[in-house]
């Protein structure tokens, strides 16, 4: 009895186990759970920062109002400003979804993308008013995609053949796409000012709303995503490859191959999403085209646990949240940083209940329950 006492006084308090498995049900609780959580603290800390909310301007209800409704669905066209900017960030998660199914670890999807805005609007830029509008928006279409699936090649191609580190090379290509845009702002713009200003050719047309198209296009490309990992030769080697290297070799598999053709479809999705900000959106271009959504398109898929479906919850979340700190900063009296503390606290909630939803935790028996089993 003592022998169990005292290897119970030695147990850690806390124990941790793998789970083997859990329901989606219940991962998508413990992720709600972690939300709301974050929604509480992220009160708490507008009511410290915000002098509206201490001087009693402003409710902590008026708080949660324009975060979590009025920046994305207060107004028509918020709401479409919504569904656009998830859409984009929806597609540029789909593309870096193969690479990362299959381990390798593209974090280049910002210069992917941006070099899918350059290819679109070189051509704009060179041909614009020169051929028909239609023939412009197709080659338009070819350069934005040859573009951004040239990106990606090349990283995957070191890969391949010299086993080079993928997430530092796609990551450097980024800063030499922003530079590549830099140089033809100036050529483009003699005057010195670097800004291009919107070109009057190569505009997608209007069906229904400016943002339809590339919502359509986002759903679309997120079934054909979804059909493509799941159901198709392809999808199945990627996971095999991303499984183990090794198994895939001996499978007969030509893994070099299957790296290469994967990153140049992840491209491809790059440059499409290109191609829709350049002829969609901007008609223009900067080193900010993207906007950073490269790199927010990585937490998307990893919440999403590369799962395509999943990715329309965690793009609209993360799309959410940005509004509605952008929403916050109009109407509360804070400082300019306080929008990006606010997402900042939410994704600190909703990455932390990952922990939960793949680990155990156990506290340590009591003595006194020890005890007790002996006596019995």
């Amino acid at each position: 009895m003592n022998e169990k006492k005292n290897a119970t006084a030695n147990e850690p308090l806390i124990h941790l186990s793998k789970r083997e498995s859990i329901s989606i049900v219940k991962s998508w609780l413990i992720r709600l759970a972690a939300i709301v959580l974050g929604l509480v603290v992220c009160g708490l800390v507008a009511y410290i920062l915000s002098d509206k909310l201490r001087s009693g301007k402003k409710t902590i209800f008026d708080f949660y109002h324009s975060f979590l409704v009025k920046g994305s669905f207060s107004t028509s066209r918020k709401m479409w400003k919504f569904f656009k900017n998830m859409a984009v960030l929806q597609c540029i998660s789909l593309a870096v979804t193969p690479a990362f199914r299959m381990q390798f670890w593209n974090t280049g999807a910002e210069g992917q993308t941006l070099m899918g805005v350059w290819g679109a609007i070189a051509v704009a830029f060179y041909l614009g008013g020169k051929v028909p509008a239609a023939l412009l928006l197709v080659l338009m279409l070819a350069a934005a995609l040859l573009c951004g699936a040239l990106w990606a090649l090349l990283p995957a191609i070191f890969k391949a053949k010299w086993n080079t580190n993928e997430t530092l090379f796609t990551l450097m290509m980024n800063y030499v796409a922003a530079n590549v845009v830099s140089y033809f702002l100036v050529v483009w713009v003699p005057s010195g000012s670097s800004s291009l200003g919107k070109l009057p050719f190569g505009r997608l047309p209007s069906v229904v709303h400016d943002y339809f198209l590339i919502i359509v296009v986002a759903f679309v490309l997120t079934i054909a995503t979804f059909v493509y990992l799941n159901y198709s030769k392809h999808g199945y080697e990627i996971s095999v490859v991303g499984t183990s290297v090794r198994t895939a070799q001996y499978s007969g598999m030509n893994v070099k191959k299957i790296i290469i053709r994967t990153m140049i479809v992840s491209g491809l999705l790059c440059g499409l999403t290109g191609y829709l900000i350049a002829a969609g959106l901007d008609q223009s271009i900067t080193t900010e085209s993207v906007g950073g959504q490269g790199f927010t398109a990585i937490m998307v898929s990893w919440l999403a646990h590369f799962n395509p479906l999943s990715m329309l919850l965690t793009s609209g979340l993360i799309t959410l949240l940005n509004q509605g700190a952008a929403q916050i900063s109009q109407d509360f009296n804070v400082s300019g940083a306080f929008p990006d503390v606010i997402v900042g606290i939410i994704l600190f909630f909703i990455i932390g209940s990952e922990f939960f939803i793949n680990y155990k935790v156990k506290l340590r028996r009591r003595a006194r329950a020890v005890r007790k089993e002996d006596i019995k």
